[in-house]
């Protein structure tokens, strides 16, 4: 084959990158490409996706290649470009949102030789599937297949790669930072091995310790594809993998249900409140409730919140709150640099109950958890000035104090 477009979505990395794999050991010429689409919604992630591609531009610079940017809508920009450059085929990874599958069958319909290759995921999402179903529904039995399932074997990074000749690269915009993680494959690898070699022995003991924050933040890379996330499955112990696995999970279901982020996967009738004020109360971290309130803070400020953080945010929004989950996944989608639809649909409709929970009813008690993994308020006191100076036996219920808190909310009142 002479020339082969590799379209970049997800993935934007060069370790273990099956498409490109395969591009470069199958046609003459190679032209790695990425199209900055309005239609695909980046939120506040932008900056941290204008780092990936200049340090994928980089890496391939470094190669003999360049990355390709072009702007408009992905289908048409690939069909032009390939027209421009003769290419016998398009390859790509393949993902799961229904957006993404759109993509694919309108790139297919154009037959420029589309071809998938996995990357994404671990374990492809359409790859296991139970007997007498289509996906599996509950994480369980997913987990144990998923752990018994042979892995492709990692895809090596290409040596040199060539491009066509005048061909011009395109501009990478700049965008002001926002968030606490920079974006890019580079640092990615860096923080991957430093984590690994800090913190993952004892990630099953303090991964849920709000203060220590000794999460990996691995989680952005993996949504921009900047890491592999079956290279990373090489490098954990089981606990670890476990979350891999849940990624995967989610990524199965929405594969089957590409819905899940605008309809219940399970209906229960739910009757939620519309209620602005709540929703803009708990999105501002303004609820009165500390823990709540920190963990919505940091999410505003770093564009990320710890994983406990997370679960006690969303359930405190719909459970205790009772607004739909869907306002909830929004506001997550907008600010999270790691927000994708299928983890971030998965997770919040697992904590709605109308997901892939096995206790739909279940709820997080956010003093409770407060007690529990923020013992001490260090967490809450990073995030919430207002309450730097209160005694620790009230740090997670302000409201027992003698006199009201100066410039914090007593409790939100349904």
């Amino acid at each position: 084959m002479d020339t082969v477009i590799v379209l970049f979505n997800r993935d934007l990395r060069l370790h273990d990158h099956p498409a490109l794999a395969a591009a470069c050991e199958r046609a003459r010429t190679v032209v790695p490409l990425f199209v900055l689409d309005p239609a695909v919604p980046t939120g506040r992630r932008t900056s941290f996706l204008l780092d990936s591609l200049t340090d994928l531009r980089a890496g391939l610079r470094e190669k003999g290649a360049d990355l390709f940017v072009r702007h408009g809508d992905t289908v048409a920009e690939t069909v032009r470009l390939a027209r421009q450059v003769a290419a016998g085929a398009v390859f790509t990874s393949a993902d799961v949102s229904s957006l993404a599958r759109r993509r694919e069958q309108r790139l297919a319909a154009e037959r420029i030789g589309l071809r998938l290759f996995p990357g994404v995921t671990v374990v492809p999402p359409g790859q296991l599937r139970p007997a007498g179903g289509d996906h599996y529904r509950i994480f369980t039995p997913y987990w144990r297949a998923w752990t018994q399932t042979e892995r492709r074997a990692l895809a090596p990074v290409p040596a040199q790669i060539t491009v066509p000749d005048d061909l011009e690269p395109g501009k990478i915009p700049h965008a002001a930072r926002w968030g606490a993680i920079p974006g890019g494959e580079t640092h990615a690898r860096e923080r991957m091995r430093t984590w690994i070699g800090a913190h993952l022995d004892d990630y099953s003991d303090r991964h849920d310790d709000l203060a220590g924050d000794r999460t990996s933040k691995l989680s952005p890379y993996l949504r921009f594809g900047c890491l592999s996330p079956l290279e990373l499955a090489g490098h954990g112990n089981e606990p670890f993998i476990r979350q891999l696995c849940w990624r995967d999970f989610h990524h199965q279901v929405a594969f089957a249900f590409p819905e899940i982020a605008r309809a219940d996967y399970r209906p229960r009738g739910h009757r939620w409140r519309d209620d602005s004020d709540a929703t803009q109360a708990w999105a501002a971290g303004q609820t009165g409730v500390p823990i709540v309130d920190a963990g919505m803070r940091q999410l505003l400020a770093e564009g990320w919140m710890h994983n406990r953080a997370r679960m006690i945010t969303a359930s405190y929004l719909v459970k205790h709150l009772r607004v739909d989950w869907r306002a909830g996944a929004a506001h997550f989608f907008e600010l999270l640099l790691d927000g994708e639809v299928a983890n971030n649909s998965g997770n919040w409709q697992w904590i709605a109950g109308t997901g892939n929970d096995t206790r739909p009813n279940r709820t997080f008690n956010p003093i409770r958890q407060a007690k529990r993994f923020d013992p001490g308020g260090a967490y809450v006191r990073r995030y919430i000035p207002e309450l730097a100076d209160v005694p620790a036996a009230l740090i997670h219920e302000p409201w027992r104090a003698d006199r009201p808190i100066p410039g914090y909310p007593p409790p939100f009142s349904l």
